[in-house]
């Protein structure tokens, strides 16, 4: 679905991106990182490899302190989904502002009416819900709801999935010495299938995904307490490079956890609210889960979260003490019911898609030409490119990942790094135009690195 000739985020393609200064980051940036950074510390590995600052953003473009303006593939970091600073959004928000900023978990019109809209675009029978202002404290809500609603207190997540920072959340994802001395008890990692680096394959070499669950069987065996009460996984995985799954693992997994009495968590934090081109990436496979989280997109940069239980279980929410300060407050319930009719009234999840087959189109063509880029994979507007040092050995190029990212965003383009593999997360609302001047960038990009690291002549 093509955008209105008059939409509010078109943009002249051939205006963008427009650097205006000999060097990026440019002096106004130096001077202000210079200053900020004396204070805070811990900056993410964007910042440490651009340390751009950025003073405003506009639909799919952002522009730096120095005048210097930006494609955005990045929407943050898979936030800014409806692009930066939607008229809609921002009204909406300003409007509560001035109305009422917090009544702690009291209902309020725009709650209700998030909570209708919600219920109305879920598609199966999450019909509990609570509202918070991080992903990471939404996932531990839903940890907490699992064990209430099973009796049981143990947890299953995969090998490079990333569920947020703070205890039971840490202890679902990989672990290093900073998170103490080890995961909590009782949280378990197991592999998942990677179509592009499988770790079981039929005799055809065909990832196999039959393999993985006979071995999740096992697992729960001989290395749990049998205790097991969800199943804790992020539907494609982001921190690790936007892993798709095979499409038969998912509805294959359901099965797996209704014989056993598991509940199926599903992390959509960085996955829903039309990044993938549907409201929630688990439609996709056709595969309901008992306990979603939401984020990120879900209110276009506000901090608004939300944590969604199976009809089954929702009254096992009464049992975790689930309310907070900040969750449901009007702002952000303003920001995420306007995100919700935006994608709805402009058609957003439909042009998501498209874009997407635009980006993977351009990405195949990127595999064919570039021996140093080994698998590109994403659906709707979650992708990924991974460099490797050797196609056969899979052996994977950080330095290409990182001079790569540097070298398009030195050109104007602000994404995403992951070591090894580049992430993009471009707003839904990109024209067709920019789409295409933002991988002309990302191949250029490519090309230089290349050359410089002995690859091509």
């Amino acid at each position: 679905m093509a955008l209105p000739t008059d939409y509010w985020a078109r943009i002249d393609p051939e205006s963008v991106p427009n650097v205006v200064t000999e060097t990026l980051p440019g002096p106004r940036s130096d001077e202000m990182n210079q200053r900020g950074m004396a204070h805070m510390v811990g900056y993410s590995g964007q910042v440490r490899l651009f340390p751009v600052v950025f003073d405003s953003g506009h639909g799919v473009t952002l522009t730096d302190v120095d005048g210097n303006t930006y494609i955005d593939f990045s929407s943050g970091i898979y936030v800014t989904t409806l692009g930066h600073c939607h008229p809609k959004i921002s009204e909406a928000v300003a409007d509560a502002a001035r109305t009422l900023m917090n009544c702690h978990d009291f209902n309020t019109p725009v709650k209700v009416e998030l909570l209708e809209q919600l219920a109305r675009v879920q598609p199966w029978d999450l019909t509990g819900m609570q509202l918070y202002d991080s992903g990471t404290t939404a996932v531990e809500a839903g940890l907490r709801v699992c064990r209430a609603a099973t009796g049981k207190h143990e947890f299953i997540s995969c090998f490079m999935d990333f569920h947020g920072k703070t205890g039971h959340a840490v202890s679902l994802g990989k672990m290093n010495p900073s998170n103490g001395t080890g995961r909590s008890q009782g949280f378990y990692l197991v592999p998942r299938p990677s179509p592009y680096r499988p770790m079981f394959t039929t005799a055809e070499g065909q990832i196999d995904t039959d393999a993985y669950l006979d071995f999740y069987d096992e697992f729960i065996d001989v290395a749990t307490t049998g205790e097991v009460a969800a199943f804790v996984l992020e539907p494609v995985q982001g921190w690790a490079g936007s892993v798709m799954p095979p499409d038969d693992f998912f509805p294959k997994l359901r099965s797996f956890c209704d014989e056993r009495d598991i509940l199926l968590m599903a992390d959509e934090v960085l996955t829903s609210m039309g990044r993938t081109g549907k409201y929630f990436a688990m439609e996709h496979w056709d595969t309901a889960p008992d306990v979603v989280t939401v984020g990120k997109g879900f209110g276009n940069g506000f901090p608004v979260t939300a944590m969604m239980v199976s009809d089954k279980h929702k009254e096992s929410i009464n049992k975790i003490s689930a309310s907070t300060s900040y969750g449901g407050n009007p702002m952000a319930c303003a920001a995420a019911l306007a995100s919700l009719q935006v994608m709805e009234d402009e058609g957003l999840l439909d042009h998501a898609m498209a874009l997407g087959d635009l980006f993977m189109d351009r990405m195949r063509s990127l595999k064919q030409d570039h021996p140093i880029v080994g698998d590109v994979r994403g659906l709707g507007c979650l992708l990924g490119i991974e460099l490797v040092k050797d196609r056969d050995t899979k052996e994977p190029f950080e330095d290409a990942g990182r001079l790569v990212y540097q070298r398009a965003f030195e050109k104007g383009l602000a994404w995403v790094p992951a070591g090894h593999i580049l992430r993009m997360s471009p707003p839904i609302v990109m024209q067709e135009e920019v789409a295409h001047r933002g991988m002309d960038i990302i191949e250029e990009s490519i090309a230089e690195v290349e050359r410089e690291l002995g690859y091509a002549g």
